[in-house]
């Protein structure tokens, strides 16, 4: 019986080729190839899986893709890419019309996340390189491009007026400034040390998990009522909410090293994908097995996040006033939801994230 592994490759070294990034369509360049086993995945998945470069992009977004997510690089998969970017846009441009409650802004925002689209063969589906809509990468290209457009038609003087101007002015991507306080600094460099230096992993299944703390959060919230963060009884929920959701589908993409990836690919094994996961019964989300740890990565990674989201200033601004109070509630509970000492690995561990 075949599995698997023995599939055959779609694609070759080097070959050029176009690459779904969430609901968009990039070139790229496949590097290398493999086939997948239960015991040699490091994406959580099994199967053929092509290690590719974005065409123009840093190194740093070259990733592990199965072949549901590659396209052949032809005229007509080129036109279908054209196709989808010109749909975002107009649906981007669209989006900004509507009259909307500070709740469906952010619910809506947080479904444009990077890594928060899925669902679909063709798109990310999951995390881990085999799994989350990543619209960091998604938007990139498009939104360069169409800058550019608008830059020489406004030099010919097709939109040379005040008006152009202001729209300009309303087309601008928010930032999200966090005050991240030094401790949760402190805290995050020793992360790094201890997984990328001292060869340790945080022990999972945690506890609490990350579904706990942000519940946690929401409950302390709305019991405080703080005077920075508003309408907390209303939107404690939405937000938290939000923030699970993306960690569930960014955490495989943005949030690992790489020497917790062979972990990561056991643990969705163990609690998602694996011939003993009853779906609907002991299947689990990655917010119920990672904590405090990988939450803070998440956290401290918004600020870029945001720039390629559908949030308004507004929205953003509300966002921000929520994770900066989240940082300080893990402050005060810091010796409670962080890990003291990481768990030391084996050589074979070692030499498995090395491979």
């Amino acid at each position: 019986m075949a599995t698997p592994g023995d599939k055959p490759l779609t694609y070759t070294t080097n070959e050029r080729v176009l690459c779904y990034h969430g609901p968009l369509i990039y070139e790229a360049k496949v590097l290398k190839t493999d086939n997948f086993t239960e015991t040699t995945t490091v994406t959580g998945f099994q199967g053929p899986h092509y290690f590719v470069h974005y065409k123009g992009w840093k190194q740093t977004w070259d990733e592990w893709v199965p072949a549901s997510r590659l396209l052949k690089f032809n005229e007509t998969n080129v036109a279908l890419q054209k196709s989808l970017s010109a749909s975002k846009e107009s649906s981007s441009h669209a989006s900004k019309g509507g009259s909307k409650s500070h709740s469906q802004h952010l619910s809506a925002g947080f479904a444009s996340m990077p890594g928060a689209g899925g669902g679909s063969a063709a798109g990310l589906g999951g995390v881990g390189g085999a799994g989350s809509g990543k619209e960091a990468v998604s938007t990139r290209g498009a939104r360069g491009k169409d800058s550019a457009a608008g830059a020489a038609s406004r030099k010919d003087g097709a939109r040379g007026t005040k008006r152009a101007r202001e729209d300009d002015e309303k087309g601008k991507i928010p930032e999200m400034k966090l005050d991240l306080p030094e401790i949760l600094k402190v805290m995050l460099v020793d992360d790094w040390e201890s997984v990328t230096k001292n060869n340790q992993l945080v022990t999972l299944p945690r506890n609490p998990n990350v579904s706990t703390l942000l519940s946690e959060f929401a409950e302390y919230i709305k019991e405080k009522k703080p005077a920075t963060v508003k309408e907390p009884s209303l939107l404690a929920l939405t937000v938290v909410k939000g923030l699970q959701c993306y960690f569930d589908r960014a955490l495989g993409t943005n949030l690992l090293y790489r020497f917790e990836r062979p972990q990561y690919a056991q643990i969705r094994k163990e609690y998602f994908t694996g011939p003993n996961v009853v779906y609907g019964v002991t299947e689990k989300e990655m917010s119920y097995i990672y904590g405090a740890e990988h939450l803070l990565r998440m956290l401290v990674s918004l600020p870029q996040i945001i720039t390629h989201t559908t949030l308004d200033g507004e929205s953003v601004s509300l966002l921000k006033d929520y994770v900066n109070e989240l940082f300080q509630w893990m402050v005060q509970e810091k010796d409670r939801i962080f890990q003291k000492q990481y768990d030391h690995t084996d050589l074979s561990y070692q030499n498995v994230s090395r491979s």
